[in-house]
């Protein structure tokens, strides 16, 4: 933060001067990360910095959001673009100054704010998990919706809860939207990939596919991404981040080869998605 660099003797000029030489990013005003650091950030670690940017820059008092209130409930989001969305029910509140931002003027009950924690102890003001998903269906691509409603249903949203909020809400426009993508969710999905993966096959019109349906083999229990046991077909969602998720790449690749055997031995057919 520019107040953090001032205290530490760095004027506005150098700054400017570090910024031009590349040794610093500026993420908004009063707000830098060393490149070195932000080169090496995923491109999803640098959407929850410049969360926390914003958040430091405005005194922590916005009230965050859509997809960044998805971020800040460490829910997967897939292909939603780098802006800050805050809400707030004054369009000319502090919070939602900056190019960066994207500002929600839309009515909000006491029950959809829940209070998360900052790394450092301090409370960070975010639309309650359920409400988030439901703002996310209305505004969202069905699929980047789906995939930060699946694992919202992971970590505990409570899919009835959505859909009398739904029904109950003043707020009409996106609801048909909203509707489609509470229907098209499912909590055993455990990645983008795998939500993608299904809703693919269900545009397809290819039904009969279990998510996470297991099955026994010689070398133990194997689960399937997807698997229609009538048909005996499985579908693996093969994506780089489904091994580099689950420890060193090469052992994941063993252990996916060991039940691809172990799986062949068992008379299933294997049908591979790749990312």
């Amino acid at each position: 933060m520019t107040q953090q660099l001032a205290a530490a003797g760095v004027d506005d000029r150098t700054l400017t001067g570090a910024v031009r030489d590349g040794v610093l990013v500026r993420l908004r005003r009063g707000a830098y990360v060393r490149s070195s650091q932000w080169n090496q950030l995923k491109p999803w670690e640098r959407d929850s910095l410049r969360i926390h940017a914003h958040y430091e820059s405005t005194g922590g008092t916005a009230r965050y959001s859509h997809t960044s209130a998805a971020r800040l409930h460490s829910c997967q989001v897939w292909n939603c673009g780098p802006l800050v969305h805050v809400i707030t029910r004054y369009s000319n509140s502090a919070t939602s100054s900056g190019t960066d931002v994207r500002t929600h003027r839309l009515p909000l009950d006491p029950s959809d704010v829940t209070i998360l924690q900052t790394a450092d102890g301090r409370d960070i003001q975010v639309t309650s998990l359920e409400r988030t998903v439901l703002d996310c269906a209305r505004t969202l691509r069905l699929d980047a919706a789906a995939v930060i409603g699946d694992d919202a249903l992971r970590k505990g949203a409570d899919l009835a809860s959505m859909r009398k909020m739904l029904d109950e809400s003043p707020v009409k426009r996106g609801s048909m939207r909203a509707a489609a993508v509470l229907d098209a969710l499912d909590g055993r999905s455990e990645s983008a990939g795998e939500t993608r993966t299904r809703l693919l096959l269900r545009s397809f019109g290819i039904d009969g596919f279990e998510p996470q349906h297991e099955l026994l083999t010689r070398s133990g229990l194997f689960r399937a991404d997807f698997a229609d046991p009538a048909r005996r077909v499985i579908i693996e969602f093969d994506g780089k981040a489904k091994y580099s998720d689950y420890g060193p790449t090469d052992q994941a690749l063993l252990a996916e080869r060991s039940g691809e055997n172990a799986l062949a031995r068992a008379d299933t057919q294997k049908r591979p998605r790749t990312a």
